[in-house]
């Protein structure tokens, strides 16, 4: 089968390998389309993500799509569409037991955080593990499922943020602060407004339901003006902005990565605003909830604006680099 595999920075290759077994409690699948994260993109430029660095070939890639080709067990047939929640969970945590993804121990398909590296899916045929996998509903296609993954993500920081209000602004029209708006719109926020730096992000984020949306370094973005702010860029001025603009006793999600590093933040408002600052990370179960979004609502694929074939993969992850240029980047094998 042919693989797609990071040997270092900006060194990417589809190469020819063995094609796994399953094992008892494993399902073997027949990937379809696989979406370019911001995690991808630094392991292809930079070989490594935040201090996951890359040490051996490594396939990047957790938001997928597939088919069934062979279930041991027979509980799947062969062809069935599906995605997968990529996260294996480690050990419980007193007082976090309804959020496995915080604990300790787990790992998630196309990470190279432990070694040897979890192996992501950005090939032919990829096996996990039964309790993985997720069956589409009729009428969804596996083009849009490739977005379950990351729609899990938007829809787990709106669990994060609590009440939603009438009122949220978006920084970061990105494909996560896409998904985010489109999620708001299908939650029946009444207003969403969003900031970007690019004109095409925003004109994505009309198209999904945005209300209002701001240019950054043109428009004026309002302060003490939303309940709650999704900051998505994970740039420290784009921080220091989401604190301004939540209103008093509002709550910012810090949804975008942060750099691993001492950052220059103007926090003053937190504090005289009682603005609560919470971070969100991967989801638990929302993955559920995403399946059936996109199946209802069939104008979140919007978000997906490129679809490359394998073979023209360093061509895909050039283009979601350029968020002026795309939105979610899909890899057909």
């Amino acid at each position: 089968m042919k693989g797609l595999f990071i040997h270092g920075a900006q060194d990417m290759r589809l190469e020819d390998v063995t094609t796994p077994e399953p094992a008892d409690g494993e399902v073997l699948l027949r990937v379809r389309y696989v979406g370019i994260c911001g995690s991808d993109l630094h392991y292809y430029f930079h070989g490594k993500n935040g201090e996951n660095v890359v040490r051996e070939p490594f396939a990047p890639g957790h938001e997928l799509s597939a088919t069934v080709e062979a279930d041991p067990s027979g509980e799947w047939a062969k062809g069935t569409p599906v995605t997968v929640h990529p996260a294996r969970y480690g050990t419980p945590v007193d007082g976090i037991g309804d959020r496995p993804h915080l604990w300790p121990g787990g790992d998630y398909l196309g990470s190279a955080a432990d070694f040897p590296h979890r192996q992501g899916a950005a090939a032919e045929y990829v096996v996990v593990e039964k309790p993985m996998l997720r069956g589409l509903p009729e009428g969804l296609s596996l083009r849009d499922a490739a977005l379950a993954e990351p729609l899990g993500v938007a829809l787990h920081a709106l669990t994060v943020a609590g009440d939603l209000g009438d009122r949220a602004l978006v920084l970061g029209a990105g494909p996560v602060g896409l998904l985010i708006v489109a999620a708001l719109a299908a939650r029946g926020v009444e207003h969403v407004a969003v900031g970007d730096i690019q004109e095409a992000a925003l004109d994505r984020a009309r198209a999904l339901g945005a209300h209002e949306t701001f240019h950054i370094g043109r428009d004026e973005v309002p302060t003490t003006s939303y309940p709650v702010v999704f900051e998505c860029s994970g740039a420290p001025a784009s921080l220091t902005q989401a604190v301004a603009s939540a209103s008093r006793a509002g709550v910012v999600v810090q949804v975008g990565m942060l750099a691993d590093a001492a950052i220059g933040v103007n926090l003053a408002p937190l504090v005289s605003k009682e603005v609560q600052l919470r971070g969100t990370f991967r989801f638990s179960t929302e993955i559920d909830e995403a399946v059936d979004l996109l199946a209802t609502n069939p104008s979140i694929s919007q978000v997906v604006t490129h679809v490359f074939p394998a073979a023209e993969a360093v061509g895909a992850f050039e283009t979601a680099k350029d968020s002026a240029a795309s939105g979610k980047v899909l890899i057909a094998f």
